[in-house]
């Protein structure tokens, strides 16, 4: 089978398509006909090397890939939830990747994927939609409060915009003026200019605050943080910056809290509540761009510009080759 490997850390260029062969999946774990991967920021640190949570961890060669789309090919001995042809859509096993024709992974991290969307939609979906999830679960989100997502354009941001209008919040998203239309489509009821450095001038008495943004800025972390509400929630993607006593000091004044995302959570659980979201059109899929494996340093290029709207999607096989098979 085909899988993009790396060999050592670098651009773009050192993604290499191999001939590898197809994984056994062990008792627990399946083994999936991939047919699209999502395409996450994640994906380029690692191949640049790692930060400082993922680096002890980096062992060469490794494949990338955080997400994905496929058919269920095989089942593990003790996998009952999954029978072969089934359309899932998960997460690989840790560093595995799914940039890849097939891949062998536990079956707890997928679930049957959405029956209104395709493969390509389905492979963009996992690890944004898990984090925006948790996102909003960690912030208790509810009806009538109000909510600041920062980076609501991105991947993480779009869809928690749209789980917390699902919530019945009100919520004012962050992005450049590109994006505002955007945004209001998906349903923002307000949208600020990130490039506005006194943006948080004007936010005030917010219940949640969610930094999903893939840029790190501490100044815009205090800014968001000082327009909190008493007892409001501050939930961030930004795993590697831990938060200041600076930053603490402010919410402690406020008796409000601060978490950052958890990595561990009910996957399977999550994207199967998800899919009903999807299914009952509460929620979108927003694809950037589409491109096919032998363009995969042209897509991580594309992404590092860091002003994608929505996700970026790489293909693994046509989704006739499904409809092919079935016929």
């Amino acid at each position: 089978m085909k899988a993009i490997r790396i060999h050592e850390f670098g651009g773009p260029e050192v993604m290499k398509i191999e001939e590898i062969e197809i994984p056994v999946p062990k008792a627990d774990e399946i083994l999936v006909k991939m047919f699209a991967s999502g395409i996450n920021p994640a994906d380029y640190v690692v191949r640049q090397g790692g930060n400082v949570i993922l680096k002890p961890f980096l062992k060469l060669p490794l494949g990338l890939g955080l997400d994905g789309a496929g058919t269920v090919e095989e089942t593990g001995s003790d996998v009952s939830r999954f029978k072969k042809g089934d359309k899932v859509y998960g997460l690989p096993n840790f560093l595995n990747g799914t940039y890849a024709e097939f891949i062998a992974a536990k079956a707890n991290q997928f679930a049957i994927m959405p029956n209104n969307v395709s493969f390509n939609e389905a492979g963009a979906i996992p690890s944004c939609a898990l984090m925006a999830w948790d996102g909003t679960n960690l912030g208790k989100v509810n009806a009538g409060q109000k909510m600041l997502i920062h980076g609501a354009a991105g991947g993480i941001g779009s869809l928690a915009l749209q789980f917390a209008k699902a919530k019945g919040a009100y919520v004012i998203g962050t992005a450049s003026r590109y994006n505002f239309d955007f945004l209001k489509q998906l349903g923002a009821d307000e949208v600020i200019d990130y490039k506005d450095e006194n943006f948080g001038g004007l936010l005030a008495a917010i219940d949640v605050v969610f930094d999903a943004s893939p840029v790190f800025n501490e100044g815009a972390r205090m800014m968001m943080a000082a327009a909190l509400k008493d007892y409001g929630r501050f939930v961030s993607v930004q795993l590697p910056h831990a938060f200041s006593e600076e930053f603490l000091g402010i919410l402690t004044r406020k008796n409000a809290e601060a978490k950052m995302i958890r990595r561990e959570l009910d996957i399977a659980q999550s994207l199967s509540d998800i899919a009903k979201l999807i299914e009952a059109g509460k929620v979108s899929i927003v694809i950037s761009k589409v491109y096919p494996m032998g363009e995969v340093a042209e897509a991580h290029t594309a992404l590092e510009t860091k002003h994608v709207r929505g996700k970026i999607v790489l293909e693994i096989r046509k989704e006739n080759e499904s409809r092919n098979e079935a016929d």
